[in-house]
């Protein structure tokens, strides 16, 4: 029997294939994106010359076994690139509810918290276990 405990409303030990943010809040996350993020990697998330795209294999499998909130820092503290560490945490947990959807892992009823802490207990997973 596994256990799980609750942290606001992430239980320990989900995956990016449990539904862990909502389309709601991923709608919220492109327009951020579109506003903030796209000069530089792209409107199709696909990158450019020294950005990385933000979806397909390579994304995926870079990001692969670690955590939404490894994902979530990174972007907190780096970008934009312009203005590092310039996006709200709610603007950043946006973001990230609008990468996860544009990589195909499925939404859910409750938003991505905003607490690292919480991130760190969603594993992404490329593959769904």
């Amino acid at each position: 029997m596994s256990l799980w405990l609750l942290i606001g409303t992430v239980a320990i030990g989900q995956t990016v294939w449990d539904g862990v943010y909502t389309e709601a809040q991923a709608t919220r996350g492109e327009a951020t994106y579109n506003e903030r993020c796209s000069a530089c990697h792209g409107t199709e998330l696909e990158g450019g010359d020294m950005t990385p795209g933000l979806t397909t294999g390579m994304f995926t499998s870079n990001w692969n076994e670690l955590t939404v909130g490894d994902l979530f820092e990174r972007i907190r503290i780096t970008m934009p690139l312009d203005n590092p560490s310039s996006l709200s945490r709610q603007q950043v947990a946006d973001v990230v509810a609008f990468l996860l959807k544009a990589n195909k892992w499925p939404a859910g009823e409750s938003e991505l918290p905003r607490e690292t802490f919480a991130l760190k207990e969603i594993k992404i997973l490329s593959l769904k276990p």
